[in-house]
């Protein structure tokens, strides 16, 4: 007897077909027999089930099928690009799976990505498994490019987080995984190399369980384990204990089969459990676990299906096809000609070649399918495409309605910043519009132009991230740069209340703009909200928009240097002078009011306005986890102390202590350059950013790289050539 499931449902969950269809369809034989003893792919596929080869573009579309765009997560190194591959080789997309050691993966397709073994940018590839088309994500794994993961979480119907069942859950897991259940995605977990010594899926299930969420669902057993012949053994109805086990999690989601179960607990069926199961995988409630190995295959058919199974799907969409289309921006690249690419995750309606929108003109279009992209002439909810034409876009935006999904941020802003200084002279035009395209597919490098030193900064999350940027630069635009020393980026909060106004040829004023202002706090993360205290229609709005724009760009640099992020800022007064020209001529500038004079007059007022409310640096603060010998304590807090570590009290555990604490961030790469010294290289390091928390002594001050509103005397001379 084998485990059934229902079939794939939509997003809210309704069940399609016979709710009592094979979940793990594929035969035991296929799941435990490793790849080298068995007669073929194509038999055991034949006899799997789900696993089959794609349908071409006009197949899909006469058969209507559905749409899954699943995310594949995981800390670094726990094997997410090589089960990448072996589910489009089981699914009949490719011939050979590549491996990542020799660069041959379908989706590590950088040379920097081949060289250095990791993911940098998220790549998309497809696959068909029945009547569902599943685009699948390949995201990066390595802290340093979380951003990339942060894009492609706002598109996402599913997830499957990749656990390594020698290192187990490791810090970037927890962040994941943090991330998705607050997100509400539907999320599976693979417990991947069980081929590997040292393997132990009990021990792992454990840390799922204490580390990330209770509320996992064990959907089998690992066999022979460490050993090439490793495979993956799905539970049965006839397994001891499997039934009770699925009580104890499903109950807690379904009040129903808690009724039924203190009824009659002998009246449950397997089938009612399953069903049960699947619900509440979709609603993201439980997350079941599958385990095996890419490198072997292991297991990957039972994963297969339940991907189709247990993550929700879209169907194609009937009448909503003919609406306006909508969609998600996220991922821009180039071209081989320069020209700019951008994924589009499809919301509603269809968008077709020479459709006109914001952001340009539609010339061309792409799907993913059968591990690549294929042109097409239009493109409907639910499917990724590539469109080409879109000059304007950028990462985060949304083509045409508001999708609502772009400008969230589900991870920490980056902590680093470093000065980028070209090793000649002469490359500094070039390597400004090189950075520019670079921050066009990651806009959390966030380039800072200091116009008077002539030097380019970029905001990072790790000395990894530095070193693939500085590689980027060199191979793909032949520009050799060197970095300064990373600094850490802080922020400043308003403190109180400050009122500044400037009006016209009073108090010096050289511009024909009046303007008032008044700077308050605002909660964390409110942004900065613009708000008018003057009578609607007195002012044109031309030079409202002037004036909101221009706040905003000089809370960049606020009274230290740091960018301002949360804080109130209302237009308390305005003055300006109509347009007036000479008699039987034509406009004359000195006689009337301009966007220049607002846009020039609005930093004086408001950074007197600013001074006035006051303002604090505050820097990130790292939240630390640190496992450690028993006979290591001594050492450690005296090192936390000089790096002005926060721990907490320590907690012992069997192999010897737990520290928690905080930590700045400045020093968090330090702590974890010494740890190997002082534990004996048995520590075990996980920190994460927590939040920003005022500066202890004197702020640190960052160089200012505008007209220093704060100096009147040096700002009109900057910028009207007199004081």
């Amino acid at each position: 007897m084998h485990t059934t499931l229902p079939t794939p449902t939509d997003k809210v969950g309704s069940t399609k077909g016979d709710a009592e269809n094979q979940l793990l369809t594929s035969q035991r034989a296929c799941s435990t027999e490793p790849d080298h003893q068995r007669e073929g792919r194509a038999s055991c596929a034949e006899r799997s089930g789900p696993p089959q080869r794609h349908h071409s573009s006009e197949q899909r579309t006469r058969s209507s099928l559905r749409t899954l765009n699943l995310g594949i997560l995981a800390h670094v190194d726990a094997g997410k690009t090589s089960l990448t591959e072996r589910l489009l080789y089981v699914a009949g997309v490719i011939d050979e799976v590549g491996s990542v050691d020799a660069g041959s993966t379908q989706t590590d397709s950088l040379a920097l990505e081949r060289q250095r073994g990791i993911t940098i940018r998220s790549a998309v590839v497809a696959f068909t498994v029945g009547d569902t088309a599943v685009n699948l994500i390949d995201t990066p794994g390595h802290p340093d490019f979380i951003a990339e993961v942060e894009r492609v979480l706002n598109v996402l119907d599913g997830a499957v987080l990749v656990v390594s069942a020698v290192e187990g859950v490791q810090a970037q897991t927890r962040v994941l995984m943090r991330t998705l259940r607050r997100l509400r995605i539907p999320t599976l977990v693979f417990v991947n190399k069980l081929d590997r010594a040292g393997a132990d899926l009990d021990a792992v299930l454990e840390q799922l369980a204490t580390r990330l969420t209770p509320r996992i669902v064990p959907l089998g057993a690992a066999e022979r384990q460490g050993t090439k012949d490793a495979a993956f053994r799905p539970f049965t109805a006839d397994d001891d204990g499997f039934g009770a086990r699925l009580v104890d999690v499903l109950a807690d989601g379904d009040d129903a089969l808690l009724a039924d179960f203190v009824d009659d607990p002998a009246g449950l069926s397997h089938r009612r459990l399953l069903r049960s199961l699947a619900l509440q995988s979709r609603r993201a409630d439980v997350h079941p676990v599958f385990a095996g190995s890419a490198i072997t295959g292991a297991g990957v058919d039972e994963l297969t299906a339940g991907i189709v199974r247990l993550l929700p799907s879209t169907p194609e969409p009937d009448g909503d096809a003919a609406g306006p289309p909508a969609g998600t921006v996220f991922k821009v690249e180039r071209g081989p000609a320069g020209e700019k690419i951008a994924y589009v995750r499809m919301v509603t309606g269809t968008l077709r070649t020479r459709d006109r929108l914001a952001a340009g003109k539609v010339t061309a279009l792409s799907v993913f399918d059968g591990g690549g992209a294929r042109p097409r002439a239009e493109v409907t909810a639910g499917w990724i495409a590539k469109v080409w034409g879109l000059t304007g876009v950028r990462i985060g935006d949304s083509l045409g309605e508001p999708t609502g999904g772009g400008a969230e941020h589900h991870f920490a802003p980056p902590t680093l910043e470093t000065v980028v200084v070209p090793r000649r002279a002469r490359d500094r035009g070039a390597l400004h519009e090189a950075l520019a395209q670079l921050a066009e597919q990651d806009p959390l490098i966030d380039l800072r132009q200091d116009d008077l030193r002539q030097e380019v900064s970029v905001s990072l999350y790790g000395e990894v991230q530095k070193e693939v940027v500085q590689a980027t630069l060199a191979a793909e635009y032949g520009i050799d740069v060197d970095f300064r020393k990373s600094t850490t980026i802080c922020v400043e909060r308003v403190t109180g209340s400050g009122e500044a106004v400037e009006l016209i040829k009073q108090d010096g004023n050289p511009f024909l703009a009046g303007v008032g202002l008044r700077v308050e706090p605002a909660a964390e993360r409110e942004g900065v909200t613009f708000e008018l205290a003057i009578e609607l229609g007195s002012l044109p709005p031309a030079f409202l928009r002037a004036i909101d724009e221009t706040v905003r760009e000089t809370l960049r640099e606020g009274l230290h240097g740091w960018d301002v992020p949360d804080c109130r800022v209302t237009l308390t007064r305005s003055q300006y002078w109509p347009r007036q020209s000479h008699a039987h001529a034509t406009f004359d500038k000195s006689m009337s009011s301009t966007a220049g004079d607002f846009r020039l007059l609005t930093p004086l007022v408001l950074m007197t306005a600013l001074r006035r409310a006051g303002t604090r640096v505050h820097e990130p603060i790292h939240r630390f986890e640190l496992e450690l010998p028993a006979d290591c304590l001594g050492q450690v807090l005296p090192a936390l102390a000089r790096l002005r570590g926060v721990p907490g009290t320590p907690a012992p555990t069997a192999s010897g202590y737990l520290l928690a604490g905080d930590l700045p961030a400045a020093h968090a790469h330090e702590l974890q350059q010494q740890l190997p010294a002082l534990t004996r290289g048995e520590g075990v390091l996980e920190t994460r950013f927590d939040r920003y928390a005022p500066v202890a002594g004197p702020p640190p001050d960052r160089p200012r790289t505008d007209h220093d509103p704060l100096h009147r005397d040096e700002y009109l001379l900057r910028v009207v050539r007199r004081v």
